[in-house]
């Protein structure tokens, strides 16, 4: 059997019409919001916007950015969860929202991430930052290059925290693009979704921490992600909540004050949910054939999505067919499972839709060459190969 390279596979999926954004002036949602979207997570449809892609401040929505490196560094192993973290000077003297760290003093990543997460403070994420860069002006490095590969256009950090500093900047779009990587690792979810904890309980500095999204208490659902506020920015949040498999990611910015922003939010996650469903047409185990790889020890492997593949559509909407097609790299050991190795183009009416990375099922190993010749000769034998 021959190596397959660009292959076309035709099956019919419960597909939905392209989903259009639904513009501000149709849908009173986030009225006084001086600009807003609406995405679901896994597809990264838009179904309500309001002035995206305007530069505004965005407070301590900034620490999303934070959140999404410090998570990225903790699975790379550059640092970890029980590893203790000498607060600097430059941390401890961050203003603003705080968990009142003192210079010399020792924390875990583990409570300093919760102290960020939950009660936004700057003092944490400074000390994290630096931490993972050696310098909070590194580390305001890394959050702009990210920003790049995220391919964000109107985004520009100068502080890991978000207080007020000129040339600071970003959009709704691009807080819903950082929020969409971020819930892409849950072990975040597991301290946004927090309302209330505590932080050195057994000493005589024992700190409250109180969740600034209150819609994480009070929203069924709500399990982040991050408020904002500043004179110059106003009230902003980006929040995530989950309910029968589909994600929504909220973002308001510029709004009067909490409890606006708060009951926005909130009418933007009901309409959501009252009129979008989403569709899993394939898992991320779902098997899109065997192929053959080159020099593997097992001559062949399953093709499998590296994600769900899953349409969202409006409540009621008719349904279609689609067609996707496979599109592989040359196939070449040792490949591990996770690595891309091709596309899923998922096509209505000939027109591509989704694209989605492709891996293996399992990590395959690079065949020796005794393995490889005694395949050779089994080739022979039962005429997969000719001589």
């Amino acid at each position: 059997m021959k190596k397959v390279l660009g292959i076309f596979l035709t099956c019919l999926l419960v597909f939905p019409m392209f989903i259009m954004p639904v513009r501000a002036d149709e849908l009173k949602l986030a009225e006084n919001a001086k600009a807003a979207i609406l995405i679901e997570a896994s597809t990264g449809e838009v179904l309500f916007e309001k002035n995206a892609d305007e530069k505004l401040v965005p407070a301590s929505m900034t620490k999303m950015m934070s959140m999404l490196l410090i998570i990225e560094n903790i699975e790379k192993g550059v640092l970890k969860w029980n590893q203790e973290i000498t607060v600097s000077e430059n941390a401890a003297s961050m203003g603003g929202s705080q968990i009142l760290l003192e210079a010399g003093e020792k924390m875990t990543v583990e409570d300093l991430f919760k102290g960020v997460a939950i009660a936004s403070g700057n003092d944490a994420v400074v000390a994290l930052g630096e931490a993972i860069a050696g310098t909070e002006e590194g580390f305001v490095d890394m959050m702009n290059d990210r920003a790049k590969e995220l391919g964000l256009k109107n985004t520009n950090f100068k502080t890991p925290h978000g207080l007020d500093e000129a040339n600071h900047y970003s959009s709704a779009r691009d807080m819903s693009a950082i929020a969409r990587e971020l819930v892409k690792h849950e072990k975040v979810l597991e301290f946004t979704s927090v309302y209330e904890d505590y932080l050195r309980e057994d000493t005589d500095r024992k700190i409250w921490l109180v969740n600034t999204n209150k819609l994480v208490r009070f929203y069924d659902g709500v399990d982040g992600l991050k408020t904002g506020y500043t004179e110059s920015a106003g009230y902003c949040l980006t929040a995530t909540a989950k309910k029968d498999g589909m994600r929504i990611i909220a973002v308001v910015m510029g709004e009067p004050d909490s409890k606006t922003r708060n009951q926005e939010v909130s009418e933007m996650l009901d309409y959501s949910f009252a009129q979008y469903q989403l569709e899993t047409l394939l898992t991320d185990s779902s098997s899109l054939g065997k192929y053959e790889v080159t020099k593997a020890k097992q001559k062949y492997t399953e093709i499998v999505p590296k994600e769900d593949v899953t349409v969202l559509r409006k409540k009621g909407d008719k349904i279609g067919n689609a067609t996707y097609e496979v599109k592989l790299n040359d196939l070449k050991a040792p490949i591990e499972k996770g690595d891309v190795i091709g596309k899923l183009t998922i096509k209505e009416n000939g027109k591509s839709i989704r694209t989605i990375d492709l891996t293996t099922k399992e990590d395959i190993k690079k065949a020796n060459l005794g393995q490889l010749y005694l395949r050779y000769l089994k080739d022979i034998f039962t005429g997969d190969i000719t001589i």
